[in-house]
């Protein structure tokens, strides 16, 4: 079972939050939700007791969708981010890239203390050709739009490192599927989650996963191992 666990799009609301999802067995557990009810949100379920917990990161224009939820555990900070979908218009794409901008100036004050981050979650942005079935298919599609990978390229340039890619180039590797025409069982899928790290926690990192097998969602798990 994994010490720390980040989940993104809960879609819960404070008050349907139960004794059994905040209080799980071995795990304790913080949640961040959206003011929007059945949107968005995220939570971290945590074997190790962190010594604080941080809602969002001080911008009330995406602290209002639930989109961050952070936990110190003292060695590293861990987050979980739902980053948003550009999808559904221009005004969106423009709210997608204005967070990625605002969310990694955070997290840069943070590394630039002498701090080691881990940021887990759903970017909605598949890097390279590499990272999804279909590239030619999806060049004009959000998600795969070069200002958007530009962004992943602008991550890494400032120090961070994409963990599974630090161990694992081989295509084939996918995080998420459509629903549609059979897309996990023909692995017609995309990379889009992903943990960064700053490049100083990288000698903690042993290794790094995308456990496909495990079913239930549209999405499957992406993991670290660390020794902190």
């Amino acid at each position: 079972m994994p010490d720390i666990v980040g989940l993104q799009e809960t879609k819960i609301s404070e008050d349907q939050l139960t004794d059994e999802l905040l209080n799980p067995l071995g795990y304790y557990s913080v949640w961040h939700s959206a003011k929007k009810r059945g949107y968005s949100g995220v939570a971290i379920f945590t074997r190790l007791k962190p010594l604080s917990v941080t809602e969002g990161f001080g911008v009330t224009r995406f602290d209002d969708e639930g989109r961050v939820i952070s936990a110190d555990f003292g060695d590293f900070i861990f987050f979980s981010v739902y980053f948003p979908n550009g999808q559904m218009s221009g005004e969106r794409l423009t709210y997608k890239l204005d967070f990625y901008s605002e969310f990694f100036d955070h997290v840069n004050r943070i590394v630039s203390t002498g701090r080691h981050v881990f940021i887990a979650g759903d970017f909605n942005t598949a890097h390279r050709e590499i990272d999804l079935a279909r590239p030619k298919d999806n060049m004009d599609v959000s998600g795969f739009l070069s200002i958007e990978r530009e962004w992943i390229d602008r991550i890494l340039s400032m120090g961070y490192v994409d963990t599974f890619r630090w161990f694992n180039n081989n295509p084939n590797h996918y995080s998420w599927w459509t629903y549609r025409s059979g897309a996990r069982q023909r692995n017609v899928g995309w990379r889009i989650d992903y943990i960064f790290c700053n490049a100083d926690a990288l000698p903690m990192v042993t290794g790094a996963t995308i456990a496909s097998h495990i079913l239930g969602s549209d999405h499957c798990p992406v993991g670290v191992e660390i020794n902190s």
